[in-house]
């Protein structure tokens, strides 16, 4: 019997198991391109490891892919043949990963609480209820869960940057932006290379409307981030969304083409960084030329997933924009096919993602009322499919496009008074909003364009 980083027992007779095993669970957290190369060491290492093959299981379900999981299932089967001699804290991560490979997240998640319940310093069932509410858009838990056990820890203990990292997005999602910040910031204290602690900080920047700001923090640890994974292409993507908002186009582009979107990979995140930026590009009017292609060829790969709400609906959002109404449709049935089934997302799927994929075809087809109908009602539901605020908030940019193109000024109106004083620093929220006032006759249109091209005049003197 050895032990992990943080003093949990690990039934395995192999130090060299043991080690790897440490190693791994590191590198996971510090999104090292090396994480399944160390698992599989770990195996090499003790094939009797339930762990090592429970490991295994979290990370093909975290590919987000219907192709990975028969690998999911082979690696919890391994687990289960070998978890009678586990101890019983390895048996609940057993159990957690049967619930999730049979898409009951509800259930995995109890079975990680509960592990927390009594292991307050398992540090990986942390993390895998934390992404599991994530996706779920269960804000309260996302934040509850890293929260709950930041007693039993102290900076001594190795990781302990990794859990405030999570406590802090937990707080950004919460509207905390204040105890959010000063969490990341702690953790890149310990250890500037945390992915997770940057990317928590960037996200309470852009819900501040703070965009310089994040452009100059992302920009002084970028050196931190070689040698790590995908999801180094999201930190680049918040850094295109900061110039998103200033309207810097050029800026946005190049980043997409030589940064986030350089490797076009079929990876769920990386679709999405991609499809929502061309979309938001598009939104405002700009040429984005032949980039959807190869996005809609890699979201073909995703026809039949429905691993993650969020994602099909970038899925079909890639292939309407090439006029693939044919696959897109194919995916839209599956999803309303999907969501008879007896499952945690299944809900979700019937409920918030369809109507929102049905009305992003209507979108792309110029049926804008009929856009405005179906995402009206959704806006207190979207969450429920997962993603952050900033994710969420393209479908938000497409229901005021709808209404202003379906000359629902009122209701465009509403939406982008709300907007302007969410976010007072964003130049095209002003700018939208002085055309509704305009089209309304609204003598308010004049102040909303000065405050826009104020904002905007202010950025680049800034830049």
């Amino acid at each position: 019997m050895y032990r992990d980083a943080r003093g949990l027992d690990l039934t395995t007779t192999s130090e060299e198991a043991a080690t790897q095993f440490n190693a791994a669970v590191d590198h996971y957290f510090a999104y090292r391109t090396d994480v399944n190369d160390l698992a599989k060491a770990v195996l090499a290492a003790d094939p009797a490891f339930t762990m090592g093959h429970v490991f295994r299981g979290y990370l093909m379900m975290q590919f987000g892919s219907a192709a990975m999981a028969p690998a999911a299932r082979k690696f919890l089967g391994a687990a289960e043949e070998r978890a009678a001699g586990a101890t019983r804290r390895e048996r609940m991560h057993v159990e957690a990963l049967r619930a999730w490979t049979g898409g009951r997240l509800e259930d995995a998640d109890r079975h990680f609480e509960s592990i927390l319940d009594d292991h307050p310093r398992d540090l990986l069932a942390v993390r895998m209820a934390h992404y599991n509410y994530f996706w779920l858009g269960d804000r309260e838990n996302l934040r509850r869960v890293a929260e709950r056990v930041l007693p039993a820890w102290d900076d001594t203990l190795p990781g302990y940057g990794y859990l405030l990292g999570m406590a802090a997005f937990g707080r950004e999602e919460c509207g905390a932006y204040r105890e959010a910040e000063a969490a990341g910031r702690r953790a890149i204290e310990l250890n500037p290379g945390d992915h997770w602690a940057t990317h928590a900080v960037a996200h309470v920047m852009e819900m501040e409307g703070r965009h310089r700001d994040g452009i100059e923090w992302l920009d002084g640890l970028k050196a931190h981030w070689e040698g790590c994974n995908n999801f180094t292409n999201h930190l680049w993507w918040h850094r295109a969304m900061y110039h998103w908002e200033l309207e810097q186009y050029d800026a946005v582009l190049d980043l997409y083409d030589h940064r986030f979107r350089n490797d076009p990979s079929d990876f769920y995140l990386d679709i999405q960084n991609a499809v929502s930026m061309l979309w938001r590009l598009e939104l405002r009017g700009f040429d984005v030329g032949g980039r959807w292609e190869e996005l809609a060829e890699k979201s073909r790969l995703h026809l039949n997933d429905l691993q993650l709400p969020f994602s099909d609906m970038h899925y079909v959002m890639a292939l309407l924009r090439v006029g693939d109404r044919a696959g897109a449709r194919r995916i839209i049935e599956a999803m309303r096919e999907y969501g008879l089934k007896d499952t945690t997302y299944a809900p979700v799927v019937k409920a918030v993602s369809l109507p929102v994929a049905e009305a992003m075809a209507s979108f792309t087809e110029g049926r804008f009322g009929e856009t405005v109908d179906r995402l009206l009602p959704l806006r207190g539901e979207l969450h429920r499919a997962g993603g952050s605020h900033a994710q969420r908030d393209v479908v938000t940019l497409t229901l005021i496009e709808a209404a202003l193109r379906a000359e629902r000024h009122e209701l465009a109106s509403a939406l982008l008074d709300e907007r302007t004083r969410a976010r007072p620093t964003s130049p095209g929220s002003w700018r939208a909003y002085a055309r509704v006032l305009a089209a309304a006759n609204d003598p308010a249109a004049h102040r909303a364009r000065a405050k826009g091209e104020a904002l905007l005049k202010a950025s680049h003197v800034a830049g």
